[in-house]
Formats: structure tokens, sequence, C-alpha cells
């Protein structure tokens, strides 16, 4: 591996993005070697450090993929579910480590990812932080213990511009707990309650999803019983952390087999 893999940043413009290329820029083991945004947006062609207004940093933004990603050993992407796909070839092609934190995608993308996986190194994750996944073990772990006279509810606030919900940590929460309740989770799952909803169904995982302000990510997965409640908790006040994470996926990533890889395998866990 090179002690310096290049990394490009996709979607640079949206607040991760600015967040990831600051992260890349200071990192001792990585430098920044594109930086992407979609046709069209008003930085495309601008020096990247101008765009942030910030100093020059002689990399222009450019709307082009391919070029980017054939002088790259990494990509980050917290894009759509569309453009993640269609990258996911790209990637491919390069033998380049795609690290992907978009949420919201569909069980006919994760299996075009998978297909991209057999070629180049993929790492996927609803959440890039460490709590995060230290939770979901916990999870896992807990609705194992607990019997089903246990309810499962997954809260979760974001802030106001997010755009899909539940958040994909939440459902990367409650997988987990479907699995530690030996539960298919696609059955399992109840989305948002509204109207007369009749009594719970024993054997279901609720979800509910809150919007609002500047809240960076609150994840709640409650287990209530008679008599008593347990809460497992991880509130993220700074975005910064996943994009750390994001970045040590990208280092972790390099020399690894082909492969479909979580944060999980990542961090060990």
């Amino acid at each position: 591996m090179s002690e310096t893999p290049g990394i490009v940043v996709m979607g640079a413009s949206g607040r991760m993005g600015q967040m990831l290329v600051r992260e890349v820029q200071a990192h001792p083991r990585m430098r920044l070697v594109g930086a992407v945004e979609r046709p069209g947006h008003d930085w495309i062609g601008q020096d990247l450090g101008t765009a942030m207004n910030g100093p020059a940093t002689g990399l222009r933004v450019t709307d082009d993929p391919l070029e980017a990603i054939a002088h790259a050993q990494g990509v980050i992407d917290f894009t759509t579910p569309e453009t993640t796909v269609e990258l996911s070839t790209l990637t491919a092609q390069a033998r380049a480590v795609h690290v992907i934190g978009t949420t919201g995608l569909s069980d006919a993308d994760i299996e075009k990812l998978d297909a991209a996986a057999r070629h180049a190194v993929i790492v996927r994750a609803g959440n890039m932080s460490l709590g995060v996944n230290l939770l979901t073990q916990l999870t896992r772990q807990v609705a194992a213990a607990l019997d089903a006279d246990f309810d499962i509810e997954v809260v979760e606030a974001h802030h106001r511009h997010k755009v899909d919900a539940p958040s994909g940590t939440a459902l990367m929460l409650g997988e987990a707990a479907a699995a530690g309740r030996g539960l298919d989770f696609r059955e399992a799952y109840v989305a948002a309650r509204d109207g007369i909803t009749g009594a719970r169904a024993p054997g279901t995982i609720g979800f509910s999803a809150i919007r609002g302000g500047d809240i960076v990510g609150e994840h709640d997965v409650i287990f209530a019983g008679a008599g008593e409640r347990i809460v497992l908790r991880h509130v993220a006040s700074d975005r910064a952390i996943f994009a750390r994470g994001a970045l040590k996926a990208a280092l972790w990533g390099q020399d690894r087999m082909p492969g479909h890889y979580s944060m999980l395998d990542v961090l060990g866990l």
C-alpha cells in the first residue's frame, strides 16, 4: 500500500463533503487527489480551496468521476443511491477502495454493489462512527438476551435537511435487533404509526423519525418490558466523527481482498 493513498471526495460541496475534504487534507497518511460534484454545479472548474472560501489548493472541482478516480486509491462517497451505484462500477474498474456512507439504498442497489465488490473493496455502513458501531453490537446482544416480552423500538433524530427516514443508522440498529432475536427484519419492520393502528403486534420492531433544526444525529434503541425499560443511546454532536470513520475505512481497505465489508470489519468488531 502507498503510504499516502490518493483520495477522491464525492459531493465535495455538501456539508459532509466539505468536512471530508478538510479531514483528508489534515490527515498525515493520505492526500486529496480529486473533488467531484454533479454536472452543472457552481463549483465545477473552481479551485476547491477558493470554493470553500479558503486559500487556493491547486485542485479543481470536476464533474468527471472517471477522470478523478483513475488517479485514486480510495473514493469516499456520501451521495445518493443512484450516484453510488454508478460509481461502484468505476471504483471496481480502478480497483480503488469505495467507502460508502450513502443511505437509502434499496435491495436492488445493494445487489449491484455486491457485484462490484467481486473486483474491489467496498466498505459500506449506515454510520461510520465507532460509537454507533459499538451500539449496533450491544443492540444485537441485548436483543438476544431478552425474550419477546420486551418490545423493541428505534427512535432517531436528525437535522431538517435529511431526506430519508428512517435513517440508515436506525435501520442498521433494527437489523441488529432482528438478528439478535432471530427475526426476518423485513417482516418485523414497522414504520411510524398513524391513526387507529390497533395493539402492537408481537415480534415487531417499530421506528420513529424526528426531523428538525441542526441535530447531527441521535439514536435510541428501546427495549420495553412490563415494569422496566432498557434504553441504549448514541448522540453525535459533531459530524466529524463520521468523516474520521470514513477515512479509517479508506486506509483499512488498502491491499484488502475484494469484498463487501462493513465498519464492524474495519473496527474488528
